[in-house]
């Protein structure tokens, strides 16, 4: 009996040190593949949306968020109170909260991430987003009082951006290599061209969250290197996948689950609107009536996406589909640069960002110039780096493409040092009237009358919207689908049994 009664002990402690094995060896950590890699990992001082897929969200938060529907959600700030006259918005801080290195969050930190993101010497890529502020209030801890000068009508929104994350004034100045948030991932390491690191941050204000160990996210720009270590489980996960041409083949592999998602993600050809040809309206017009939409959809992305006729997305608030302003119409174009003094067309170049999709829509559309008698050279222009400082800041370009990846984003239209050096007064009073409308009915006929503004006045060539093509192994759960802003959102991504 006595043998019996210890073999049936030793065959119970087995089998819960097997269990233990089994649950213990159970998949928690993320392998997560990115088209890009960041130039840093402070997404307050710049502009390059590769930041915010790593950060945002991740490793810093902001007083709200946007959650997979794009609705803004309560984050860091638990309420928030708007006046009468729209002037005073009143937040109500999450208690308990700290930053990866133990600083307290509270309302201070409210005060010195806002000031800093407005202040005069700022490099916030936003920075419009903070100027509409007057003072910033800290009556107590847990409460922020931000005054406006005027009402505005998505300053809430706004906030929502990666670009208005907390950051703790300790770090600001190592933030770029050494990142330090309140999010629910901690940063480990950064192996620059390959991977940065970031482990789950055991102090996480919200219980329960995050259900993954570790996130690794590898930076992978070539497509058939995508591919490859998507099929040889090297990434779990692959959001922005971009060889649409083989996406077809992961649709038919029962290892992966593939969502193509919606994105604000509008692909467009810049023009340099302050030099000649490209102040003239009508050669902006022929450049739109030279390029048909659907080919470059099927050239450059395998006909995944959606043309668009001006700078904003189908999937933001007030969109109307504008392609048929200026359609496709080779002869319209050579009529229109006849008109502008340009019979036998004239020379250019485009800067090229080095991503396949852009590079195969430069050709297309350099194939569809030539038709109506604009020559268009390509400059390979490596990105972000290069692009940014030659493009984005020096204005050293004639034509360029990029995806533009912020929702309702229009306005930069209204900016006048932004790349495109586009000046009409008419389409800043829309933009202005948008901008303090607290009603979104309102705003969306606002935006629409801007959108057809631009639509016929052709600052840029708008050719589609970009669709989010995910690839992902078939038990993980989490991820988002869509992208209602830039974003590689893993804080609720988990492994199913």
């Amino acid at each position: 009996m006595l043998n019996m009664r210890t073999g049936l002990r030793a065959a119970v402690a087995a089998l819960a040190i097997l269990a233990g094995v089994s649950y213990a060896s159970a998949k928690d950590t993320l392998t997560l593949g990115l088209p890009i890699e960041p130039t840093g990992l402070d997404p307050t001082i710049t502009a390059p949306v590769a930041i915010r897929e790593v950060t945002w969200g991740n490793i810093y938060e902001g007083l709200v968020t946007l959650d997979k529907d794009g609705k803004i959600k309560p984050l860091l700030a638990t309420e928030w109170t708007i006046s009468d006259d729209g002037l005073t918005y009143t937040f109500k801080l999450r208690p308990n909260v700290k930053f990866h290195n133990g600083t307290p969050f509270d309302s201070s930190i409210v005060k010195f991430s806002l000031d800093r993101a407005r202040a005069p010497d700022s490099t916030n890529a936003q920075k419009q987003f903070f100027e509409p502020i007057e003072s910033i209030e800290t009556p107590d801890p847990l409460t922020a009082v931000i005054k406006l000068k005027a009402p505005t009508g998505l300053f809430v929104y706004h906030l929502a951006w990666g670009d208005a994350v907390m950051v703790d004034p300790a770090t600001v100045e190592t933030n770029k290599t050494d990142p330090v948030g309140t999010g629910p991932f901690k940063f480990k390491s950064w192996q620059r061209g390959d991977r940065v690191e970031v482990v789950k941050n055991p102090d996480y204000w919200d219980a329960g969250v995050p259900k993954l160990s570790s996130v690794t996210f590898r930076f992978i720009g070539d497509a058939q290197a995508q591919a490859a270590a998507l099929r040889a489980g090297d990434v779990d996960a692959f959001p922005n996948f971009t060889a649409p041409e083989i996406y077809g083949e992961f649709q038919n592999d029962s290892r992966f689950k593939t969502v193509v998602g919606k994105t604000p993600r509008k692909l467009v050809a810049a023009l340099n609107n302050s030099k000649p040809p490209f102040d003239n309206v009508k050669v902006r017009q022929a450049m739109m009536s030279a390029i048909d939409r659907q080919t470059v959809i099927d050239g450059a992305y395998s006909g995944f996406g959606i043309p668009i006729g001006s700078h904003y997305a189908p999937t933001d608030p007030g969109y109307i589909d504008l392609t048929g302003v200026i359609p496709y119409d080779p002869e319209k174009a050579k009529a229109l640069l006849a008109e502008a003094g340009y019979p036998d067309g004239f020379t250019v170049t485009m800067k090229c960002p080095q991503m396949t999709y852009t590079t195969r829509a430069c050709e297309v559309m350099q194939a569809m110039l030539s038709e109506v008698g604009i020559t268009m050279n390509i400059e390979a222009s490596e990105f972000p780096a290069k692009w940014i400082d030659e493009v984005f800041i020096k204005h050293d370009y004639d034509v360029s493409i990029i995806d533009h990846a912020e929702p309702m984003d229009i306005d930069i239209y209204s900016r006048p040092t932004y790349y495109f050096l586009y000046k009409n007064p008419a389409f800043n009073e829309l933009i202005d009237k948008a901008a303090v409308n607290a009603s979104e009915d309102e705003r969306s006929k606002l935006y629409g009358e801007a959108q057809k503004i631009l639509a016929n006045d052709v600052p840029a060539v708008y050719i589609f919207d970009l669709p989010r093509l995910n690839i992902w192994a078939n038990k993980l759960e989490g991820l988002w689908e869509n992208e209602p802003i830039s974003q590689v959102y893993v804080r609720d991504a988990y492994w199913a049994e």
